[in-house]
């Protein structure tokens, strides 16, 4: 028995892999779609992921209360989506979970080079994201 509005089941679609964050009002309005983006992962940030600006938000909102300081938060900021191309998806398959912590990039200005951490680099056939822990002598 569930109560009223009780969830039964939750999916998920991993093939619609994207993440949103706030732009300043001062920067969202030159972010155009299709703008060249990366999203780096806690668990990975040597792999930043390749994504595209697919969304901006038409209206400025508050941001969200999981910035870091108090004083950040009083900005109005707009909701920007960085997605990820399907296709580009299946290598970073391991490293993608719901909910997973990461920062989020945008290049608006098409002629401006990427740093060298956020650089495209492929991973590597044999990666293992889960690595041992521990003495590894045998006893």
């Amino acid at each position: 028995m569930l109560p009223a509005g009780g969830k039964v089941l939750a999916l998920i679609d991993l093939s619609d892999v994207y993440m949103y964050v706030c732009l300043p009002e001062s920067v969202a309005g030159k972010v155009p779609l299709g703008a060249d983006a990366r999203i780096v992962l806690d668990a990975v940030p040597e792999y930043p992921i390749r994504a595209v600006v697919s969304y901006v938000s038409p209206s400025a909102q508050f941001t969200p209360k999981t910035v870091e300081t108090a004083e950040e938060r009083h900005n109005l900021t707009f909701r920007v989506k960085l997605q990820i191309d399907k296709k580009r998806l299946r290598q970073y398959e391991p490293f993608v979970k719901t909910g997973i912590p990461g920062m989020g990039y945008v290049r608006y200005d098409s002629g401006a080079e990427w740093p060298p951490m956020l650089q495209y680099k492929p991973v590597p056939k044999n990666f293992n994201l889960w690595k041992a822990t521990g003495s590894t002598a045998s006893n």
